[in-house]
């Protein structure tokens, strides 16, 4: 599940990246534009309702290109994006 939060005072968009934990065998992070792709760097952590997720913000307005990264180097995309190119996941922000 991908979820888009926008603060009118700031000007910015809180994106909640989510998956359900039983689908995964190990961690995962999010990498993408709002990260340079740096993996690890916004790891999805367990939540009490069974899933696993993390968030970041963005000035609203953006393209947001990002993929999920799994255990064994296993690349995967988030079928909520509002667009899934060959290059990923794309929200647009």
């Amino acid at each position: 599940m991908l979820k888009k939060s926008r603060s009118v005072l700031t000007s910015t968009c809180t994106l909640t990246f989510s998956l359900p934990s039983s689908t995964l065998d190990g961690p995962v992070s999010v990498v993408g534009t709002f990260n340079d792709w740096t993996p690890g760097a916004h790891p999805l952590r367990r939540r009490s309702n069974g899933t696993v997720s993390t968030s970041v913000k963005v000035p609203v307005g953006t393209t947001v290109r990002f993929r999920y990264l799994g255990e064994h180097g296993r690349w995967f995309d988030d079928a909520d994006a509002d667009e899934i190119t060959v290059d990923g996941s794309v929200v647009l922000v």
